[in-house]
Parts: structure tokens; sequence; C-alpha cells
């Protein structure tokens, strides 16, 4: 399987709080917890690798709603292996990697918060946050960031929209690199957003393969069919 999506569980499930991956003969099974997100089966292979065959019968066997699939490999080609039932996220994620070797080499930036606004860092867990509040004391930017060994995942990363475009993402993620790399961290993982892309992209961060986010809904009536 690969070692970077195996990085992106480990590091997903220690930021999330979810339960231990179970490694399954496709990939790994994650129980999560909640009523729209049960369990997630995040498939091992990426591109060219994922098998469709895996991916049909591993949606095949689900009958419980709020079960979601990972698979790394475009929706265009995904939707078309899975049954009725499933809600295909229609914009792809993106699995990403960076070399953590410090800020000049792309992980982020040095810098202190712009004027009126505040950066709080705080770790509990094994897991490193960061917030930013406005001049305000509302909410600004957020971000966290879960080591596991060598590699490091890049969670939850937003900024409000009225704050966009003032450096809030860059200080984030530059923040959380360094507190990872302090922790022994060489390689940065993370699962984006077509929003937040060219981000990453500009920080250095490479695109590994597509993400499909699915989740089963139910099986469909012939109501659901009705205009």
């Amino acid at each position: 399987m690969d070692k970077i999506v195996r990085a992106w569980v480990d590091g997903w499930v220690l930021s999330r709080g979810a339960a231990p991956p179970v490694v399954e003969p496709w990939g790994y099974t994650v129980d999560v917890g909640q009523a729209e997100h049960v369990t997630r089966h995040v498939f091992g292979a990426t591109n060219d690798e994922v098998e469709e065959a895996a991916v049909r019968k591993v949606a095949e066997g689900v009958t419980g709603t709020g079960v979601w699939l990972k698979v790394f490999a475009e929706p265009s080609t995904v939707g078309a292996w899975l049954g009725e039932g499933w809600w295909i996220d229609p914009e792809p994620g993106y699995l990403m990697s960076v070399p953590l070797a410090g800020p000049s080499e792309g992980a982020g930036t040095e810098g202190a918060a712009p004027d009126g606004y505040r950066l709080r860092t705080w770790s509990r867990g094994g897991v490193t946050r960061v917030m930013v509040a406005a001049p305000d004391g509302s909410w600004a930017a957020r971000g966290q960031i879960a080591p596991t060994g060598e590699t490091a995942v890049v969670d939850q990363i937003e900024t409000a929209e009225r704050h966009r475009r003032r450096g809030l993402g860059r200080l984030v993620m530059g923040t959380l690199a360094r507190a990872a790399v302090a922790r022994g961290a060489e390689t940065g993982v993370l699962a984006g957003t077509p929003e937040g892309r060219a981000l990453y992209e500009s920080l250095g961060w490479r695109v590994e393969a597509a993400l499909t986010s699915a989740r089963f809904t139910g099986a469909r009536t012939d109501s659901d069919h009705q205009g």
C-alpha cells in the first residue's frame, strides 16, 4: 500500500480522535463515531493502482448510512464504480505532501500575525493547534497538525472569508510546520480541497493523487428518481 496514504490515515486518526485504523486487504477501515460519519473505508492504492473490483466490492458491502469511502482517484472514474445510494462529492480532493525541512523549503514562512491579529498555539494529545483571532476578537483562521514519527498530517485549515488574502493561511501553515519539525517530522501530508490547493502549492506542496469522497445515504427508492 502507498506509504503516504498510510501516513495520512495515521495522522488523520490522531488529529480527529478516531479509532485506530484496521488494516484490510485493500486499505484501512476507521471508525469515526459520528452520525453522518460513522466509519470510513480508505483505499491504500493511488492513481492507476486503484482497483475497480476492490472499490466495487467494498461499496456493495456497505448497507448503513453515514459510511464513507475515500478513494485516491478522480470522481469521474470512481463514480462509475458505485451503485445507487452513494453521494459523491463533485469536487475532487487532493492528497499532497511536502518536505518539512524548514520554512525556506516551502513548508511555510516565518512571521508574526498582521497588526491587530492574535496568534495562539497549543498542543494536547499529540496534536498542535493554531488559532488566529481578528482585531475584534472573532475567529479569523485555524489549523492543526498531527505528527506520527517522520510524517505529520496537516488538518482542518480554515480562514474566515472576510479575513482572506491577508497571509493568515501562510501564517498558520508555517506555524504548524515548525511545530512538527520540532517534534522530528520530516514530511508533511494533507488532503486538500480545490480551494486550498493554490495556497498549498505556493508553499511547495505537491499533488500525489486525486481524492474522491463518497458517502452512503441509503438505497434509493422510486420517489428518489422523480423530479
